[in-house]
């Protein structure tokens, strides 16, 4: 029972290592009878691991019940789980069997385990520790053989401080932890599925499969796939129903994906790779200080309009009553220093200024040169990166001269 075998068997595709890491634990702990918290973002394929703990352990010839733990709703959960008596409630005509009771000698995968109730997470640490269980409505405890592979996209220990999870419910199903890596982190394996799914619905729809251009290749393999596997069989699948032509190109890859995702991306900066994560935290600095600088020139606006009565008082003042009002010295006095102190930070900083608004300048443009060469000129993306409308940007772009990229 090698690694490719079980690829094989579970159409598994990738050669990543912390994929073939993932499928080794699975096959080493299948043959226990330990529970298995198998962890991973939305999409990555948690399900297809507990089908090969199953399938590789001794309940193999026992039922397999797979359950999503968030698609049942809080009301229901206790019965569907654990069975219910007759009359225990208003509509149970009868009595009913629970999952875990059905799934007596096999094995039972809980979905989006972070999902269930603290009440019912009291009940499944029950079955975990000593295999009994309560029906709804019933006080006489029954024994269930059962293998728990539980899975959830949640970070459980952060749910355990918000008091949504409990603390030993957790370690008792994380006896052994699989990892399933996102798909971001497997780009190899990326090419390799889409051509899978592509020639797979093209063999059961009997028309050609679809081809990427070398440019839509690298596109695919630089996007962040927030959807994971899931999202990139979609991909496929759209790509193959809805484009005449079978060779695609990045433009038309690029209508297929959304594009906050594409405005996110890291490795659309072409810099090198040492200097990468520094430059992309200098220009969000830059970006940052540059919305600070405007809003100290605002607000420095506002206060010397205020000194000078350019700005008129707002209409709907709050009238503060005679024992509550300080002296009119006070408010004179106040006044006077906010006077002064404006004209001495005028007068002392008036070139340092100018100093200053030359650097904020320079730093400006080298931020929007920056952002227009990291999304090849296209000033719409550009401009929604910096947070400024496209038409400010074509503007700046006119203002400090900088040379647009075809």
């Amino acid at each position: 029972m090698d690694l490719q075998t079980i690829k094989q068997r579970f159409t598994i595709v990738g050669n990543s290592p912390e994929l073939n890491r993932a499928i080794d634990v699975a096959r080493q702990v299948a043959p226990t009878d330990l529970s298995v918290l198998i962890t991973g973002e939305s999409g990555v394929g948690k399900e297809v691991f507990s089908q090969i703990i199953h399938q590789y352990s001794s309940r193999k010839h026992g039922p397999y019940i797979a359950v999503n733990c968030g698609a049942i709703p809080e009301g229901t959960i206790d019965s569907e789980l654990f069975g219910h008596e007759r009359g225990s409630f208003t509509g149970a005509q009868e009595m009913r069997k629970g999952y875990f009771e059905a799934a007596n000698n096999g094995t039972i995968f809980l979905d989006e385990v972070a999902e269930l109730p603290l009440a019912t997470q009291v009940r499944l640490l029950r079955v975990l520790e000593s295999g009994e269980f309560l029906k709804v409505g019933s006080s006489k405890a029954q024994k269930t053989n059962v293998r728990v592979v539980a899975a959830t996209n949640v970070n459980l220990l952060q749910s355990i401080q918000t008091g949504l999870f409990r603390e030993d419910l957790y370690y008792r199903l994380n006896t052994v932890p699989i990892h399933i890596p996102p798909l971001r982190e497997r780009r190899d394996d990326i090419y390799l599925l889409f051509r899978k799914f592509a020639i797979d619905f093209a063999d059961r729809f009997r028309m050609p499969a679809v081809m990427l251009s070398e440019d839509a290749q690298r596109f695919l393999e630089n996007y962040y796939w927030p959807g994971n596997v899931r999202q990139l069989k979609n991909v496929a699948e759209q790509l193959s129903v809805l484009e005449k032509s079978r060779r695609i190109s990045a433009d038309v890859l690029a209508h297929y994906l959304p594009e906050q995702a594409v405005v996110n991306l890291p490795m659309l900066y072409h810099a090198k790779p040492q200097d990468a994560n520094f430059a992309s935290e200098r220009d969000i600095l830059y970006k940052i200080l540059f919305d600070l600088r405007q809003d100290m020139n605002d607000l420095k606006q506002v206060v010397h309009g205020l000194v000078n009565g350019a700005i008129p008082a707002a209409p709907d003042v709050t009238v503060v009553p005679a024992i509550d009002r300080k002296p009119a010295s006070y408010s004179s006095h106040f006044s006077a220093n906010v006077t002064d102190e404006t004209e001495e930070l005028t007068d002392d900083e008036t070139g340092d200024e100018t100093d200053e608004t030359l650097l904020l300048h320079e730093k400006t443009a080298e931020l929007i040169q920056k952002a227009l060469e990291r999304h090849h000129g296209k000033r719409k993306l550009a401009a929604k990166e910096l947070g400024i409308s496209e038409r400010t940007l074509y503007r700046r772009i006119k203002e400090y001269g900088l040379e647009e990229i075809e």
